[in-house]
């Protein structure tokens, strides 16, 4: 398992690598894209915001029960922080698995959690010079 946090570009194919073994007959890569729209509006950038520490944990505990109730082999997963553009890669998560199914599954709940539990947070900037914090995950306070 991997889970990583980073201020740089992301490449799918190093995820892949990364996940990829002869036992696996599947390996899904999911790429997070920024868009030039959301809900109507023009978006022309976006910035992302991590407690990158806890962003980390919490996607590692994620990999850990995604892995255990599904059959998969390999995960890794690495979102980016940052001043990000249109067309940009902000999330990639890679499964490996013996069998497809397991690995869309796997893939697929990966990232609905990391939307809901992970403190990552997201800006949008709109072409008419509006900004809008997205929601993001508040991390549990003892």
């Amino acid at each position: 398992m991997y889970c990583a946090v980073t201020r740089d570009p992301i490449y799918p194919t190093d995820l892949l690598h990364r996940v990829r073994s002869d036992t696996d007959g599947a390996v899904l890569l999911f790429a997070g894209v920024v868009r030039d729209h959301h809900e109507g509006r023009s978006v022309e950038a976006l910035a992302y915001e991590a407690y990158e520490e806890m962003a980390v944990e919490k996607m590692e505990m994620i990999c850990r029960e995604v892995g255990a109730r599904f059959e998969v082999g390999e995960l890794a997963v690495v979102h980016r922080v940052g001043e990000l553009g249109i067309g940009d890669i902000s999330v990639v998560i890679a499964v490996a698995a013996p069998h497809r199914d397991a690995a869309y599954r796997a893939s697929r709940e990966i990232i609905e959690r990391i939307k809901t539990e992970v403190p990552i947070w997201k800006k949008e900037g709109y072409s008419d010079g509006g900004e809008v914090w997205r929601d993001g995950a508040v991390p549990d306070v003892p």
